[in-house]
């Protein structure tokens, strides 16, 4: 079955009396590969990420699209601070970036190809040369250096996180990986991690349910530490099953719903907490 449409990783709101932000960094693709049928990898560079800050895990970044004749809009800083677009805000969408050269000065994304969201259809013909804006890195989540085993889940929108979760854990740590995807050739390599365990799903008529019967059935310790991101109300099923059946503190338990089933602009703070 082919994963559900949903439009890339949320489109942010304008957040009125906010913080004033920096102006998003434009950029400009150097190298795109894919990583599966259903997922590329693009590969950003130019002279305004050199001072780009080193992402943290599952960290994200904000990624400004061109317009249709591949421009990108230039916003400028209003009296309050706040960012103006004078040529009408772009289409944007929220991704984890992959990982950051700062030698080289590139930063790669990963895609999923679904399809019908917007940045889904410009990865699908990027090509070197094409240009697009970014803002961030940005991200709360940090890896707790105690603790000692970790449940990791998530759906191909959570692949990146996840790689970037496993380069960070603690050589000393263990724990396991559940990955809900479409077949056996969305399958990815990912970084090896000796004390973790790594188990592939295929994503059955209702997204997350793979996922969620997984994590239902898991005997977990008091001290596991879980991580799950993926469809919306998957999320919200992982979470209260969680809650409601595992012995465990709150703040060892992280969720995020990257996205939801026929809805158009999902939030990009969405923590699964409601």
């Amino acid at each position: 079955m082919s994963l559900p449409p949903h439009p890339d990783r949320a489109q942010a709101q304008a957040r009125p009396g906010g913080p004033r932000r920096r102006p998003p960094r434009e950029v400009e693709v150097v190298d795109v590969r894919p990583l599966t049928p259903r997922m590329v990898a693009v590969v950003f560079a130019g002279e305004s990420l050199a001072d780009f800050a080193e992402p943290a895990p599952t960290a994200h970044i904000k990624l400004f699209l061109p317009d249709t004749e591949g421009n990108v809009p230039r916003p400028v800083v209003g009296l309050d601070g706040r960012l103006e677009w004078p040529e009408g805000r772009p289409t944007m969408r929220t991704y984890t970036p992959r990982r950051f050269d700062a030698e080289a000065g590139t930063l790669e994304v990963w895609f999923v190809l679904h399809g019908d969201g917007p940045a889904a259809r410009w990865a699908a013909q990027a090509q070197p040369g094409c240009r697009a804006a970014i803002g961030g890195p940005g991200g709360r989540f940090s890896v707790d250096p105690t603790a000692a085993l970790w449940w990791i889940g998530g759906d191909e929108s959570a692949l990146p996180a996840i790689a970037t979760l496993l380069e960070a854990l603690p050589d000393d740590i263990t724990g396991q990986v559940h990955l809900e995807v479409e077949d056996a050739d969305a399958r990815i390599a990912l970084p090896t991690h000796a004390g973790v365990e790594v188990t592939w799903h295929h994503r059955r008529s209702e997204p997350g349910t793979a996922l969620v019967d997984v994590l239902r059935q898991a005997t977990l310790r008091s001290d596991t530490h879980i991580w799950v991101a993926c469809e919306a109300s998957a999320v919200r099923k992982a979470r209260s099953s969680i809650l409601t059946n595992q012995v465990l503190p709150r703040f060892q338990l992280t969720t995020r719903g990257y996205w939801r089933v026929g809805e158009v602009n999902h939030p990009d703070h969405d923590y699964g907490e409601d």
